[in-house]
């Protein structure tokens, strides 16, 4: 059967540098009627079980630490062992909101995660955070971009272990290479493709964020 992606919007709040904001998030799953894998376990584990129903939930991969992507993640593992994924860069972020849990896995650029007969490539496109990551499937034609990419430039950088020029580096070497018709579905707010961004990029530079 083939792998198809679903998205599940949750809300709950972003907290860093001693400052707290409301925020929705993307929850996506990729799988097929049997196994699936969420990428960043946001807010509500009891909004995520219900969408991955009766299937074999064998992943949970983290974009980046930030809290409001991995809040749900260790209840999500604990209720059905899925392997935890982050890239170990970000594991100061982890430990901020999860100072008892660790990781189970970490990511690093070029793995494969193999779910529902397709593969997850991970790109590690650090600058909203250090330890942020892309995950690209060729089959599906997308590129799950977290915080780097979104409709309108890139992922904020005026917080802590964030980069300005570290995530353009990202965005222009990891992400504007794909083909522009990959489909860019992203962490907080609507899809685009890497074509409709591409040409904006030194736009973005010029403007500083």
């Amino acid at each position: 059967m083939t792998a198809r992606i679903e998205r599940l919007v949750t809300s709950g709040q972003f907290s860093l540098d001693g400052g707290t904001w409301d925020v929705d998030n993307n929850v996506w799953i990729v799988g097929d009627d049997h196994e699936a894998v969420v990428i960043d376990a946001a807010h509500d584990a009891e909004a995520i079980l219900e969408a991955v129903g009766d299937r074999r939930l064998t992943g949970i991969v983290c974009t980046h630490a930030h809290n409001d992507h991995i809040d749900a993640a260790p209840e999500l593992a604990e209720r059905t062992g899925a392997v935890i994924w982050l890239h170990p860069d970000d594991l100061h972020l982890w430990k901020q909101t999860h100072p008892e849990r660790l990781p189970d896995a970490w990511l690093e650029d070029g793995l494969r995660i193999e779910v529902a007969g397709t593969d997850l490539e991970v790109i590690h496109t650090p600058g909203h955070a250090p330890g942020a990551v892309s995950l690209r499937s060729v089959a599906l034609g997308v590129v799950f971009t977290g915080d780097t990419l979104f409709q309108g430039g890139p992922g904020a950088t005026g917080r802590s272990w964030s980069s300005f020029p570290d995530i353009v580096e990202s965005i222009r070497e990891r992400l504007l290479t794909l083909p522009p018709e990959t489909k860019v579905l992203t962490g907080h707010g609507d899809s685009t493709t890497i074509g409709e961004e591409a040409p904006h990029l030194d736009e973005w530079i010029a403007r500083g964020h």
